[in-house]
């Protein structure tokens, strides 16, 4: 069985984060109120200070370098349908569902912590729990998402879409190889061993030999309700673009700002929609300061 925490020192060396030694990571579960199992990455030895929820496709090892580089104990969430947290079988991924679906997770894991961070999905979601438990979310950074979502992805190019184009692949593959070829291009920008890191975390291998991804299929959907809940939200939100992204048009960051008056918005140069794998270093400083304010 393959130690899903033997890579972590080549994160921390591909992102130039230097420790003098790896912090204690081990996988926690949950049994949600569907009675579903929800599983996680527990970061550290006390509680959590901040919590992170992953994107649509992704898993909580997307924020490995991140949580690296930031250096505080935390909880990575594996959404359902996603890493190793159980498939719904009505396949209802929606920011609604899986803010209700994670709601007991954090009680149980992270009920102080002092941030909830979340990427594309998981920042939709993130959206959703500053209404549905407002005493689990005292911060929040939504990263490359807005309730608009849907609009941007209308107009999108595939080469726009960046990794999240891998949702229209196949389901399996031959070989790992195969995987690997097909994300490096989809993620031009990022280095051969990170997107390889990333599909030995996102893939798991059939008795056949093929290998296939870890994670359900997901249905689009148009969440422009939640602006509702960035309209009424009570606790400090910051909204972190990708500067090379397209999912968050300067329309929507204006809306954003308009919503709630005390938004901060910020920009990383360069990053692509996945800012946690393009940028770690400078994501760790924005959420550090999310922190301190």
């Amino acid at each position: 069985m393959i130690d899903e925490f033997a890579l972590l020192p080549e994160n921390a060396a591909d992102a130039g984060v230097v420790l003098p030694s790896i912090p204690p990571v081990r996988r926690v579960s949950t049994l949600s109120d569907s009675g579903q199992t929800v599983s996680a990455l527990l970061w550290g030895d006390t509680s959590p200070e901040v919590v992170v929820l992953h994107g649509g496709h992704q898993n909580a090892h997307t924020w490995d370098s991140m949580l690296l580089a930031l250096g505080v104990p935390a909880l990575a969430v594996d959404l359902p349908g996603h890493g190793h947290s159980e498939w719904r079988v009505d396949r209802d991924y929606t920011p609604r569902m899986l803010a209700e679906q994670v709601v007991p997770v954090l009680r149980q894991w992270a009920p102080d912590a002092a941030a909830v961070i979340g990427a594309s999905l998981g920042g939709l979601t993130t959206i959703r729990l500053t209404a549905v438990a407002p005493d689990l979310v005292r911060c929040a950074v939504i990263v490359d998402v807005t309730p608009s979502v849907h609009l941007r992805r209308l107009t999108m190019s595939r080469a726009d879409r960046g990794t999240t184009a891998l949702a229209d692949a196949p389901r399996s593959f031959a070989t790992f190889e195969e995987v690997v070829e097909l994300a490096a291009a989809a993620a031009p920008r990022r280095a051969w061993s990170a997107v390889r890191r990333g599909v030995v975390h996102n893939t798991r291998q059939r008795r056949d030999g093929s290998w296939e991804w870890r994670y359900d299929s997901l249905r689009g959907g148009d969440f422009s309700d939640l602006w509702e809940d960035v309209g009424a939200a009570r606790v400090p939100l910051t909204l972190v673009r990708g500067g090379a992204s397209a999912f968050v048009s300067d329309a929507d960051a204006d809306t954003f700002v308009q919503r709630c008056a005390w938004a901060q918005v910020h920009v990383v140069p360069g990053a692509g929609h996945s800012v946690q794998s393009d940028a770690p270093l400078e994501l760790a400083a924005l959420i550090r300061a999310a922190l301190n304010s």
